[in-house]
């Protein structure tokens, strides 16, 4: 991921090794909110390939248990860390398809941008269909310096097509789409009553209070974990990787905000854990070492990346295993 994220992190890492996390109730005891409700853990979640790079549908449902096991309120499949622009229409349809088979009590939030309308509303109404609780939209993002009207056109027409029982987040990604949504863009679609929310994602904080302050009414969820505790402060939720490898305490971290305790130790606690994964594995974000590190803590079978992506490096599987034993030894 980005180097500022890193950076951001050792900025508070000093501190956070010196403090202790506070222990909660259980995540997983507390009532799974609703798909509209605030406040909500969704994990990014990886999505698994095997050696021959297809889809492999029994680890993926492997991996929904276990991050429900662990107190996740949703999953948010087919993200950028579910490395959705990697597969086809078919295979996104059956991704989902397992997912609604598999979620148990969590929220399914259910990526269905693509570059064009048609088959960002065909994958929204077959999310729908199966078992999806929102969709995330990221948006038409082959052209470069599109203007507001022209964005404001695209959301229109998917969320007027879109089933209305299904809440409709717009992803706001610009390190990977080029193509950022301006509060003037959002203010504009507020009347449509099933958008629920905007996926704020990038090192840009100020931007993220100032959307924050803006839209009190509407879930603007942080996608990087530096801005989660000012989120979780104002209410709103996190779609987060940083989930995937720490899924229980940001868990534990959400259940204590909603049960209206203060959760900063929590929040300097986890900081610290994963610094510790970015100096022994500076690249742990990118999708070979992430799903490694992930088929480490679950004790499976390796799952590999799509290209362009690269699978992870023996190198790197040996920093991976350092990072989780020094985490474990941190409680």
């Amino acid at each position: 991921m980005e180097t500022t994220r890193r950076e951001a992190l050792e900025m508070m890492s000093a501190a956070a090794l010196t403090m202790i996390g506070t222990t909660v109730a259980n995540a997983q005891d507390q009532p799974k909110p609703r798909s509209r409700d605030k406040s909500i853990m969704w994990v990014a979640s990886p999505t698994p390939c095997d050696k021959n790079l297809k889809i492999d549908l029994g680890a993926m449902s492997a991996q929904m248990q276990w991050f429900e096991e662990n107190g996740a309120d949703g999953i948010t499949v087919l993200g950028s860390g579910g490395e959705y622009p990697s597969f086809s229409m078919a295979e996104r349809k059956a991704i989902m398809e397992v997912a609604g088979k598999n979620k148990g009590k969590m929220n399914i939030m259910c990526t269905t941008g693509t570059c064009n309308f048609p088959e960002t509303i065909e994958l929204s109404k077959h999310a729908a269909d199966h078992g999806a609780d929102c969709t995330l939209v990221v948006p038409p993002f082959y052209y470069k310096n599109v203007s507001d009207e022209g964005l404001r056109k695209y959301f229109s027409l998917v969320l007027e097509a879109s089933p209305q029982k299904l809440g409709v987040h717009l992803y706001h990604v610009r390190g990977y789409s080029a193509v950022p949504l301006s509060n003037g863009l959002i203010a504009s679609l507020k009347h449509y009553p099933n958008l629920a929310g905007v996926k704020d994602s990038g090192d840009d904080m100020a931007g993220y209070v100032d959307r924050v302050k803006n839209f009190p009414d509407l879930n603007i969820s942080s996608g990087t974990f530096p801005k989660l505790e000012y989120g979780l402060q104002h209410g709103m939720s996190g779609v987060l990787s940083e989930g995937v490898l720490l899924c229980r305490p940001i868990a534990d971290m959400f259940a204590a905000s909603r049960a209206g305790k203060d959760i900063h130790a929590q929040f300097v606690k986890v900081t610290a854990q994963m610094d510790v994964l970015y100096k022994e594995c500076p690249k742990i974000e990118a999708y070979g070492p992430m799903k490694y590190a992930l088929s480490v803590l679950m004790g499976t079978p390796q799952t590999y990346p799509r290209p362009p992506a690269v699978d992870v490096t023996e190198e790197q599987k040996a920093e991976i295993r350092k990072g989780l034993e020094q985490i474990k030894k941190m409680g």
